[in-house]
């Protein structure tokens, strides 16, 4: 199992850039709570992905978190349909 971020604060950047592309916060807080997979970006930061289906289409959102910091900060998220660019394959 993926491991959650549950403890968690957005930054103006995040929320502006979520407003911006027109992901809701609630979908933000479910890659985070029942992420698909998870991986590192760098040191103190990663990247949590969950495949959703929106208005008929699949896409997979991204949330990158600053997990260095307590409480890890969310610093963007946004959606792509390029599933197979990022989901890797399962071991």
């Amino acid at each position: 199992m993926t491991e959650p971020v549950g403890v968690f604060v957005v930054t103006a950047h995040a929320a502006s850039e979520m407003r911006r592309r027109g992901i809701d916060e609630a979908i933000v807080r479910q890659v985070l709570a029942t992420p698909g997979q998870r991986q590192s970006v760098r040191p103190g930061r990663d990247v949590l992905h969950s495949r959703f289906e929106i208005a008929g289409k699949w896409y997979l959102v991204r949330v990158f978190v600053d997990v260095d910091r307590m409480p890890a900060e969310v610093v963007t998220a946004y959606r792509t349909s390029k599933i197979d660019k990022y989901w890797s394959a399962e071991p």
